[in-house]
């Protein structure tokens, strides 16, 4: 689908004498050979002129440059002439002569080419020899050419495609053996233009030269191809007219010939076996007599083997191919070419008799039609000779070499435009530039079914601005009105040679192979086989390059490897694209459609944009949450637009609580309306919304009742009663649609849902309506439904309220049938004690019984207080007495005990019971308060006031007593008791942080200098390395991170964050088990080791109190060295806590290496605070 067309030019008229043309890669200019007065000149054409480099005397006999060669490395041009000389011209030479012969063959050189990376070249004389010469002229193979070459290939043809192999019919084939040819070629020379030359072509890389030179003893032409090192690898098959021209496709699948037989003219192409691999024919050249033939003087294939070169005597043909076609692309009058070696679309161009000399750029492009809606009707025209194919993928994907209309030519076409004719109806208008540099102009409208037609024909364009550049090469495209309405211009972007995309000169994307632009979107393809698209902005840092992430989001787009963009259509959200082998594909990608869905929700025509959604599969809900205000506002419109019924039902089941604008099609709007989508409110209850709006809209008209239920049943939570009363009133009005409707509710929702809802409603016909759309069975619910049917009213709405588990709706119908012992029984059975409550809370003798049954419940299920309540409620003291001790609340308990009245004895052992509790849970005050205050046992309270730290409290209960002799017994054993306790404990806390703290520091050296042996789990340098710790980063046993961020609890950004929930419930049990334990040597252990100092800090912090106290009664009781002792391991714990802070948890941020390369910030740790202990002054300084 592309053309051939010049995007550069220079030319020279001062081009009188050239012999030779080659290029100089390292300067990209035209290196040249004139004779001029007998003298030959080596020139190089910069510019506008020419620079000498060096000139000798020209040969003396007739002569003809065969290979002209510059090395751009050493500045060194090689001339081969045909008289047998070698010429080797250096720029700059040093010590060497500027001009040498560094060889010369006596019998003559017939062709002469150098291998493709210039270290070989190849000669054949006119001996029929073949040689081989290194770069430095050293002669490296020496061979014959004889006709015993031709026994290396023994060819046998079986004559597939030919006549002899078709079906003729049962007496054709009985009259002649099909496996024998009609004709077989015999390989005799061309009867004419056969100029019995020899000719030399490389492979592309160099591993293999063919020889294409006539066989004098055979008389017929053979190719000859030779290995690298000079071994002959193959001979071709017999061919008939086979001439001089040859040419080694680099690709290095083909061989490219010319053969001339019978008439016909056409390339013939070998494989490197020898053997014929297909032909195309060539076509008649304008301007030549009937009758007359233009001898075919050469072919050259570009370097990427993309056009093929055919060159005449006075022009030369560009030929492409694909889909298997041969498309004649240009034709210039020019009859000498020159490829450059490593650009592929540039080419020298001589002409002897006009002393012209041409260097042309040329690139494949498309010729589309302008592709702004609503005009966009992708409207493509391909060259092909005399043959326009135009073809509007709008109306017909037709694909190549086939097209919608084919035009016919009055000569071969160089150029094709299409432009937007400015009239009352749109047009297009496709101008054609000939070879000849004539033009002819046609029309196209694309609304009717019409060819184009033909409105000038031979003239000379000049209207709309349309000039031809010099040469009739190619028609300059101007700047219509359709491209200046767009926000950014097609000009400001350029794909330069190296793949890059750029944009006002600057570079925007790197691999692009081919691009387009619409109102909307930059369109490119890569080399990584990927379509995107960039949104609009007048500013290179508004234009967000999508990255090559297609499954994630919408601006990119796989695609098959190879494939360029042809033309885009808005309109229909369509990109057509060209694959390698030249078939087409019309893909319609999200970007395009969401940005025409969003263009017709803006323009409020809501059934394209439905439309668009339903075709396209996009989330319906995109029209509501692009712009939910003016949906709101346009319900009604809406359901004037769309119309049928089941696209409506379509879109309202269809409606979901997500924002689909702000999640799932966020990427495919600009940056800035993104960050406006982002601060837009969150929606709740969207769907509940839009449902509401639709009943709203649907109820002042005419509509089906199948929306109604629809808007009904979609809502979130389904309002499946509603629904159902709407099927209810259908049947009341004696419709015929009630059958159809129940089938529709039953396809919109759960049918055994719809079954209970239907019986909730206590309808039992139409129960049974849902009951035949469903699966039960008839034997089942029939028999059923016929016994609800047989009770009485409240009868059957407790039943039916108590088939389907609605048990406080059944207890109300139980209480309305005034059968309280069955409401007893079934409140106990389905603990309704609340709702039975309060629908007796009137009727006191009902509630009490109620109440009972309440309280005996709460005790059985350990819910004391409650019970206690309860039963105080209902006087019985001594059940609420005992249920407020289990409680633990024995201030109560002995209270209500006291009411009752219990015995003495039993309220002795009530209050034991309720110490010996509090002992139990270390409630010390309330255990030495029922000591001393009920059963008046003062030295067990003084024991269990000190065991609480409560030494005031205890001195004041002996004071109170007046029993004094219990400080010495009673008193000061329990300071000692706590002070071996309290030394205890502060031992253990020294202890752990000196053997935790180094730890975690060691741990931490270790990480920094080795994270992937830490990470890996070997932080004990390989010993005691526990074999339970699953390191492995997979899904099922991390957190679907990387082995860095498995630990580090770093944040996941993605869908990674969704590996997390992959995770089964036992692999992360498992995990956690490991990370609480924190065995020695795994990676969890830092972490427990750091927590452990964590949980110590806050236990010191809480005795700090309780020493001071200890401390100071042991002064008081004269027990000063005692607390010395005790306050300086307090002093001692509480730096080293101090210490520990300060090395544990750091206040500054530590850097840390993630598992994807880069750097980050952990999260600052919560430091714990270390309390300061209050030292006695009374103890001095010493202590």
């Amino acid at each position: 689908m592309r053309n051939l067309r010049c995007v550069n030019q220079s030319s020279s008229s001062d081009a009188a004498g050239i012999k030779a043309v080659a290029w100089d890669v390292s300067s990209d200019s035209v290196i040249t050979l004139r004779e001029t007065h007998g003298l030959l000149s080596l020139e190089r054409w910069v510019g506008d002129e020419f620079q000498q480099i060096a000139s000798w005397d020209a040969p003396q006999d007739p002569y003809e440059a065969l290979d002209l060669r510059f090395f751009g490395d050493t500045e060194t041009a090689c001339i081969v002439f045909d008289v047998g000389d070698l010429v080797v011209v250096r720029e700059n030479p040093n010590k060497e002569e500027k001009i040498e012969i560094v060889g010369s063959i006596d019998s003559g050189i017939s062709a002469a080419a150098w291998s493709p990376e210039e270290e070989l070249l190849v000669i054949t004389t006119k001996a029929n020899t073949l040689i081989y010469l290194t770069r430095d002229f050293e002669d490296l193979v020496s061979l014959e050419l004889t006709a015993r070459d031709l026994e290396l290939s023994d060819h046998v043809s079986v004559g597939w495609g030919r006549k002899e192999t078709q079906f003729k019919g049962k007496k054709a084939r009985a009259l002649r053996d099909p496996t024998v040819p009609e004709t077989v070629d015999d390989g005799r020379l061309a009867e004419k233009n056969e100029f019995r030359e020899t000719t030399v072509s490389w492979r592309g890389d160099g591993a293999y030269v063919a020889v294409n030179a006539i066989e004098i003893s055979k008389q017929r032409r053979v190719i000859r191809v030779f290995s690298r090192e000079g071994t002959l690898d193959s001979t071709s098959e017999p061919v008939n007219g086979l001439i001089g021209p040859l040419s080694w496709r680099p690709a290095g699948n083909l061989l490219a010939g010319i053969q001339l037989f019978e008439g016909k003219r056409q390339v013939v192409f070998f494989e490197r076996n020898g053997l014929r691999h297909g032909q195309f024919p060539l076509r008649s050249l304008d301007g030549i007599e009937h009758g007359t033939e233009m001898p075919i003087r050469s072919l050259q294939w570009n370097v990427d083997s993309t056009v093929l070169a055919v060159s005449y005597d006075d022009r030369v043909q560009f030929w492409t191919m694909g889909n298997y076609h041969w498309y004649l692309k240009q034709e210039i009058f020019e009859p000498s070419l020159n490829w450059h070696p490593e650009k592929p679309l540039k080419f020298a161009l001589t002409s002897k008799t006009c002393n012209k000399i041409h260097r042309l750029q040329y690139v494949l492009d498309v010729c589309s039609a302008p592709i702004s809606p609503p005009t966009d009707y992708g409207v493509v025209a391909v060259i092909d000779g005399k043959i326009l194919k135009v073809t509007p993928f709008r109306q017909a994907n037709i694909p190549p070499p086939m097209a919608l209309y084919d035009i016919e030519l009055a000569a071969n076409a160089n150029d094709v435009m299409i432009t937007l004719r400015e009239s009352t109806e749109p047009l297009l208008q496709i101008k054609v530039l000939h070879s000849l540099g004539e033009t002819s102009l046609y029309t196209l409208d694309c609304s009717k079914s019409e060819p184009p037609q033909r409105i000038q024909e031979n003239g000379v364009l000049d209207e709309n601005g349309i000039d031809i550049t010099s040469e009739g090469l190619r028609l300059e495209r101007p700047l219509s009105s359709e491209t200046s309405s767009l926000p950014v211009q097609p000009g400001n972007f350029k794909l330069a040679d190296n793949g890059s995309l750029l944009f006002k000169g600057r570079p925007l994307a790197m691999g692009c192979t081919s691009y387009l632009v619409t109102p909307s979107h930059l369109i490119y393809t890569t080399s990584q086989h990927m379509l995107k698209f960039v949104h609009l902005t007048t500013n290179l840092e508004g234009l967000e390059v999508p990255p090559d992430t297609p499954e994630s989001d919408e601006r990119c787009r796989s695609i098959e490897r190879g494939a360029k963009l042809v033309t885009a259509m808005p309109s229909i959200f369509a990109v057509v694209l060209q694959m390698p082998r030249g078939n087409l594909e019309t893909i319609y990608p999200r970007a395009l459609v969401l940005a025409g869905l969003r263009q017709s929700i803006a323009e409020k025509n809501y059934k394209k944009a439905f439309l668009a959604c339903r075709n396209q599969r996009v989330d319906m809900n995109m029209i509501h949450d692009h712009r939910p205000e003016q949906f709101f506002a346009n319900v009604g419109m809406f359901i004037d637009q769309i119309r049928k019924t089941e696209h409506i039902d379509l879109f309202l089941s269809s409606l979901k609580e997500e924002d689909v604008s702000r999640t799932m099609y966020r990427e495919t709007l600009r940056a800035d309306e993104r960050l406006e989508t982002d601060t837009a409110k969150l929606r709740v209850g969207k769907v509940n919304r839009i449902c509401n709006a639709f009943l709203e809209a649907l109820s002042g008209r005419k509509a089906n009742v199948k929306n109604l239920i629809t808007a009904q049943v979609c809502k979130n939570p389904p309002d499946l009663d509603a629904g159902l009363m709407e099927i209810v009133q259908l049947r009341e009005k004696g419709s015929d649609q009630v059958d159809e409707v129940v089938e529709h509710i039953c396809f919109l929702a759960d049918v055994n849902r719809l079954y209970d809802n239907a019986l909730g409603l206590y309808d039992l016909r139409l129960t049974l309506l849902i009951a035949q759309q469903s699966q039960k069975d008839p034997r089942e619910y029939l028999p059923f439904l016929q016994n609800l049917q047989r009770m009485e009213t409240l009868r059957r709405q407790f039943s039916i309220d108590d088939h389907l588990r609605r048990f406080n709706k059944a207890i109300r119908h139980l209480c309305d049938l005034n059968a309280f012992e069955e409401v007893k029984s079934y409140t106990s059975t389905h603990d309704l004690y609340e709702q039975t409550i309060g629908l007796y809370r009137y009727d006191e003798e009902k509630f009490s019984s109620i109440m009972q049954l309440y309280a005996i419940h709460l005790k059985e299920t350990s819910q004391y207080k409650a019970a206690a309540t309860s039963f105080h409620y209902l006087n019985e003291m001594t059940q609420a007495s005992e249920c407020y001790r289990l409680a633990n609340q024995w201030q109560e308990a002995l209270s209500t005990a006291s009411l009752i009245p219990l015995p003495s004895d039993q309220m002795r052992s009530l209050t034991t019971t309720s110490a010996q509790s509090a002992i139990e849970t270390k409630d010390f005050r309330a255990a030495a308060t029922l000591f001393s205050d009920y059963l008046q046992d003062i030295p067990s309270a003084v024991k269990y006031f000190c065991k609480g730290y409560l030494f005031t409290e205890a001195f004041r209960t002996i004071t109170l007593s007046s029993q004094t002799d219990l400080l010495a017994s009673v008193f000061d054993t329990g300071l000692t008791e706590n002070i071996a306790s309290i030394t205890e404990l502060l031992a253990d806390c020294r202890a752990q942080l000196t053997v935790q703290v180094p730890r975690i520091r060691e741990l931490r050296d270790k990480k920094k200098e080795d994270p992937l042996a830490f990470f890996e789990g070997d932080v004990n340098e390989g010993k005691d390395i526990p074999d339970d710790v699953s390191l492995a980063p997979t899904d099922s046993s991390t957190m679907g991170g990387s082995l860095f961020t498995r630990y580090t609890n770093r944040s996941m950004t993605g869908t990674a964050e969704t590996g997390t929930s992959r995770r089964s419930s036992k692999n992360r049990r498992r995990e956690e088990r490991k990370r609480a334990r924190g065995k020695k040597g795994s990676v969890y252990e830092e972490e427990y080791l750091v927590n452990s100092v964590r949980r110590l800090v806050e236990r010191v912090n809480s005795v700090g109190d309780e020493v001071g106290r200890l401390v100071e009664w042991l002064v008081r009781r004269r027990m000063v060295e005692r607390a010395r002792a005790v306050e300086g391991a307090m002093m001692e714990v509480v730096r080293l806590c101090r210490q520990a802070v300060e090395d544990v948890f750091r206040s500054e941020k530590e850097k840390a290496v993630f598992g994807d390369g880069q750097e980050g910030e952990q999260e600052q740790m919560d430091v714990p605070m270390v309390k300061d202990y209050a030292k006695l002054a009374l103890l001095g300084q010493g202590s």
